[in-house]
Order: C-alpha cells, then sequence, then structure tokens
C-alpha cells in the first residue's frame, strides 16, 4: 500500500511537470478534450454574490448554508484530525485558514464571508465538529486492542464478518504528540513549515478552479481533493518521524514529492493566472506571513504549557498513587527503577482489596515477596 500512494505521487509529479511546459491553448485544449462540457463552465464568483447583506441573520438564510459543501467541509476536517491528531495543530490550522481568507481575499472574491459565517459556521460548527469526530476517533483508536487473527481460524459466521470489517481498519495506532517542553528550535521551525505548506495546499485548491475556470463540483476538482488527501497521509507520518524522532537524520521521500507538488501547483496557477496575480497587494502576503507566524507561535506555547502542566499533573497523581501504595504495605517497598508489574492495574487492585493473607508466599527476599504480592504474580 505505501508504493501505491507514492505511486500517485509520482504520477501526479509528473503530470503537473508536463502541465507547466504547456501554453494555455494547450491546456484548454486538454481540459475540453478530459471534459467537453468545460467549454460553458463559468466562475462561481461571476454569478454569485458574497458576503451582502450581512446584517440579515434569519433562520432560513443560516440553514441554507447547511448544504452538501458545509458537509464536505466537516468531513474534511474529521480526515484531517485523522492525520495529524492534535488539537492544538488543528485548531491553529483552522484559525489561521480563516485569516488566509480575509488576507486572499483581494484575489478571490469568494473569499468574502459574513462574520457570523466565518465565526459560527466555519469555525465553530464545522471546523470544531470535524476535528472533535477525529479526534475522537483518534482516542477509540489509540485505546484499542489490535488482536489479528486470521479468517481460517474463526469457526463462527460472525466472528468472520467482523474480521473481515476490521480488514479496513489500521493495523496499529499511533499516538502523536508533536510538542513537548524539551522541543529545539527545529522541531519549532519545522512545525511552521508544515502549516505553511498546508495553507498553501489549501489555497492551491481555490486558485486551481478559478484560474482553469471549472466548478467545485467538478469532478477535476473533487478527485484532486482526494488524491491529495491520500497522498498526504503518508506525508504527515513521515514528518512527525523526521521532527519527534532523533534516530531520523533525513526527511522521507514522501516529503520530498508533497512538497514539490505544492510548488508546482503554485507555480502553474502563477504562470497561468498572470492576470490575476497581477493585481496581488505584496502588504497582505507579508501580513498573511507574520500572522502565521504569531499564531503558530502562541499555539506552540500553548501546546508547551500545556504539557508542562500535565505532566506536573500526572507526576503529582503517581506521587499520591505510590505513596498510598507505601502506606498499604508498611512503607517497605522499594523496587528497582525501570522494572514494571507484569499484570494489570486492575488485578493488582483486586489483590491489593483481598489483602496479604490471601496471596501465595514467594521464596526470596522481602523485597521480592512484597512486589510478587503487589504485582500479582504467583
Amino acid at each position: 500500500m505505501p508504493y501505491f500512494f507514492s505511486g500517485l505521487s509520482v504520477l501526479y509529479f509528473l503530470f503537473l511537470v508536463f502541465l507547466i511546459f504547456l501554453n494555455w491553448h494547450q491546456v484548454k485544449t486538454l481540459m475540453y478534450w478530459l471534459d467537453p462540457n468545460l467549454r460553458y463552465a463559468t466562475r462561481e464568483s461571476d454569478v454569485m454574490e458574497y458576503a451582502v447583506n450581512c446584517h440579515v441573520i434569519t433562520w432560513e438564510r443560516i440553514m441554507s448554508h447547511f448544504d452538501i459543501f458545509a458537509f464536505g467541509h466537516f468531513w474534511g476536517w474529521a480526515m484531517k484530525a485523522l492525520l495529524i491528531r492534535s488539537y492544538g495543530l488543528c485548531w491553529t490550522i483552522s484559525i489561521t485558514w480563516e485569516l488566509t481568507e480575509l488576507f486572499f481575499m483581494h484575489l478571490l472574491p469568494n473569499f468574502a464571508e459574513c462574520w457570523w459565517d466565518q465565526v459560527i459556521l466555519d469555525i465553530l460548527l464545522c471546523n470544531g465538529g470535524g476535528i472533535w469526530l477525529g479526534m475522537t476517533v483518534c482516542r477509540f483508536l489509540e485505546m484499542r486492542t489490535y488482536r489479528w487473527a486470521s479468517i481460517k481460524d474463526i469457526h463462527t459466521t460472525s466472528g468472520k464478518l467482523k474480521r473481515a470489517v476490521l480488514q479496513f481498519t489500521p493495523a496499529s495506532w499511533t499516538y502523536v504528540r508533536w510538542f513537548d517542553p524539551m522541543s529545539s528550535f527545529q522541531r519549532v521551525a519545522g512545525i511552521y513549515l508544515f502549516m505553511i505548506i498546508w495553507q498553501l495546499t489549501e489555497l492551491n485548491t481555490f486558485f486551481l478552479k478559478h484560474i482553469f475556470v471549472f466548478q467545485a463540483s467538478h469532478a477535476l476538482s473533487w478527485c484532486r481533493i482526494l488524491l491529495i488527501g491520500i497522498i498526504t497521509a503518508p506525508t504527515v507520518r513521515q514528518y512527525y518521524a523526521y521532527l519527534t524522532d532523533t534516530q531520523c537524520k533525513r526527511v522521507g521521500t514522501q516529503c520530498w514529492v508533497f512538497g514539490a507538488i505544492a510548488f508546482l501547483e503554485a507555480l502553474a496557477c502563477v504562470k497561468f493566472g498572470q492576470d490575476l496575480f497581477s493585481k496581488t497587494q505584496a502588504l497582505y502576503v507579508v501580513w498573511w506571513l507574520l500572522c502565521v507566524a504569531f499564531i503558530t507561535s502562541l499555539c506552540l506555547y500553548g501546546m508547551v504549557w500545556y504539557e508542562q502542566n500535565h505532566r506536573s499533573s500526572m507526576k503529582s497523581l503517581s506521587e499520591c498513587e505510590d505513596n498510598s501504595l507505601n502506606e498499604s504495605t508498611g512503607g517497605i517497598l522499594d523496587e528497582p527503577k525501570g522494572e514494571k508489574c507484569s499484570g494489570s492495574s486492575s488485578h493488582s487492585s483486586r489483590r491489593r482489596r483481598g489483602g496479604p493473607g490471601k496471596s501465595k508466599t514467594v521464596t526470596g527476599t522481602n523485597g521480592e515477596k512484597l512486589k510478587a504480592l503487589v504485582c500479582g504474580r504467583h
């Protein structure tokens, strides 16, 4: 399966390289060959008005925004949360994307939205709901025990059906932690670069359909979004490993290909949309970069603060459990560091509630006897 993703990435990369060397007439000829109806396609901004009568807020107007695109927005953020697996980064990308729409509104009129649409419907409902759903699924997959048995070893029909359904779920799930208090400046810069490339990929989606003139519901639009989503999964995994694993010295191949794809898409937009980008206000772009940097720093500071407080609270809880354990055992348990109990916590608690008299005596030193008592070993 990883080779399949890599193959798709390389094929799309080669197609973009081919596209760069075409002229405008050749590109339109290719598009009309793929779909002759594109000859009559119009831009959404040419037939629709955006951010008008924002002071008029009615129930009918609010409900009219809950269409298939709103569901796609919600589902897209659920998928992004499954990829990123961090509340902090997801909310930061969500907020910075709304700022991106404001700074590039002078180029793309469909970025103009009423305040209640942008804040309540987009950020809180669609983005927030999608992030919550994705992170809830992540927590479920993190806590799940993965036991894979051959379907030949399952004798019941219901068991075989359940095993067949589980075939489409992950073989394992890794707990993701993008930032911690001991992180270096390299990780901070790496996360900032990650967010910039993410925003650039999102921008390419809107610039491509605006410059090459096709609707958001067209197959060219949603096929590209689906392709980007597929190749993003291994890219994020490789990039996370590079940022957090000290043994990983190089960025994975998929990361380089994905970065090249984002760059070539932007290059194609600039080449074939010179009339559009000639209206670019450089000050807005500079302010956009500064705002993304500031909000990213704010996010990372918040994540550090959370990790520090979460770690201290977990340490305090662990110390309280150790103290209560020492009190219950008479204070003679002094387990060496690095050794862990083999029994589960619930099993150990049942042993402790049963009292010392209900546990078997183990020959050896007093520490070994007491360790066997607490850990539930025989």
